[in-house]
């Protein structure tokens, strides 16, 4: 298998050939967005090892690591179809107390602008009213797809639109006491005011007396990380066409001042046509300007992270340089023997900065990867005056046609051998939860820090 993967990837070409600059229209790609409420007739509705991250709450433990897949299907077009069409719970027949449901309409062009010389513009950001719609009852569980320090991913299957998710399961008591409640729910906040191509959906959460659920799309291709190690590295065009869409989802977050914060090939998932779904949220954070929190991977932490002064947005393009390095060359530009266990030899060489390119990497590669790699963050790209556009205009993007990869009208280098509908041969086999443990209920102790997942 590895073998054909690697074949695949270093034998198909990936973008077409030189294309003018689109020319953008920001008001062309505005939408109206629709509200139905409850009782609205449906015609009228339409083991790879992995890196985990660090959190100054809890240093050296993963709030989730990458084997939470976190994830999300990525069926083409879905992410315009309407509520009625994707909602786990869209055909029950009587749901009369469910809060209002906002859809885009199936007619309009993509739900997010596309890049500008500056930045994406902002979209419609009224958060979607998810929370509390689902129950167990709403679902048959599978098998598990991924697990982490206090929970664990299981595929699931809406027992009305009979569509699969993925519902990320936490248990409240291991969050509590690994200091993860404020991840928790800023992951939960962050992902109920997104919607984006290239980021995994969050359709809503509910909870029960010991754990909070997650409905997530289900993402059938796997991790990036996996995909990169079955390759051994990435040819320049492949890795470019990862790092072009991934640019589009980092300008977008930041467009509404997120910033991620964990950008890693572990929280990059392949869907089922083979284009990418950033997930795993619990370091994303809302930022006006600056702020100081000491978390992320460590391979892929910023200078400016790594000595605990303020920083900003720009530490995800930092990420962008490592994540593209990691792509062509099989491994990330900072790493020491002892990997994570002992940061803090990474920590000098990042701090250092010196990278030794491989002879194979493209001349403008390596220029993409110092310019974000840079600790000057007066020299950093993405950084600079002109903000995204100074990503999109660079030269090592200059074939991309952005308008059609942001439609996922280009070809992926890779898309996943799958069978069927919930196909989740991608992922690795894990000895299987309690379901009974589900859905319990009585007294919880900790509903007061989750209020949210109502």
């Amino acid at each position: 298998m590895y073998n054909d993967v690697y074949h695949q990837l270093h034998q198909l070409p990936v973008l077409p050939p030189l294309h003018p600059p689109p020319v953008y229209s920001p008001s062309s790609h505005q939408l109206a967005a629709d509200s139905y409420y409850a009782g609205t007739p449906s015609s009228q509705a339409t083991s790879i090892t992995a890196r985990s991250s660090i959190s100054s709450l809890a240093a050296a433990q993963s709030h989730w690591p990458s084997q939470d897949r976190a994830l999300s299907a990525a069926l083409k077009g879905e992410y315009l179809s309407t509520i009625q069409l994707s909602d786990p719970v869209a055909m029950l027949p009587d749901f009369h107390h469910a809060p209002p449901v906002h859809t885009l309409p199936l007619h309009s062009p993509p739900a997010m602008p596309l890049p500008q010389p500056s930045q994406q513009p902002q979209i419609l950001q009224r958060q979607r009213s998810q929370s509390g719609r689902y129950s167990m009852q709403d679902f048959v569980f599978h098998r598990t797809l991924g697990t982490g320090s206090f929970g664990r991913v299981h595929l699931a299957q809406s027992t009305h639109n009979k569509r699969f998710y993925a519902i990320k399961v936490l248990s409240k008591e291991k969050v509590f006491k690994l200091k993860q409640v404020e991840h928790t729910n800023s992951e939960r906040e962050m992902l109920s005011e997104v919607r984006h191509p290239f980021i995994v959906n969050l359709w809503g959460t509910f909870q029960d007396a010991k754990n909070l659920f997650m409905v997530m799309d289900f993402v059938a291709g796997g991790e990036l990380f996996t995909l990169i190690r079955k390759s051994q590295k990435f040819p320049n065009a492949v890795a470019k066409f990862y790092a072009a869409e991934v640019a589009l989802a980092i300008d977008y977050l930041h467009s509404i001042n997120i910033i991620y914060r964990d950008l890693k090939p572990e929280n990059v998932l392949i869907g089922a046509d083979g284009h990418v779904k950033i997930t795993d949220f619990g370091f994303s954070k809302r930022v006006l300007d600056q702020t100081w929190t000491l978390c992320g991977t460590p391979d892929y932490l910023a200078p400016e992270v790594v000595q605990s002064r303020g920083y900003t947005k720009s530490v995800d393009w930092y990420a962008c340089g490592i994540l593209i390095f990691e792509m062509l060359a099989g491994y990330p530009p900072f790493y020491t023997d002892t990997g994570n266990s002992n940061p803090v030899a990474l920590y000098e060489k990042i701090l250092l900065g010196h990278v030794n390119y491989p002879p194979h990497f493209d001349p403008l590669a390596v220029n993409i990867i110092a310019s974000y790699l840079t600790p000057d963050l007066t020299k950093r790209l993405g950084n600079l005056q002109n903000g995204s556009g100074d990503v999109f205009a660079h030269p090592w993007f200059q074939e991309v046609d952005w308008e059609k990869l942001y439609n996922r009208d280009i070809p992926a280098p890779y898309v996943p051998k799958l069978d069927r509908d919930g196909d989740a041969s991608q992922f690795e086999r894990y000895d299987e939860a309690d379901l009974s443990e589900y859905g319990t209920v009585g007294a919880d102790k900790f509903a007061h820090l989750f209020i949210d997942f109502n």
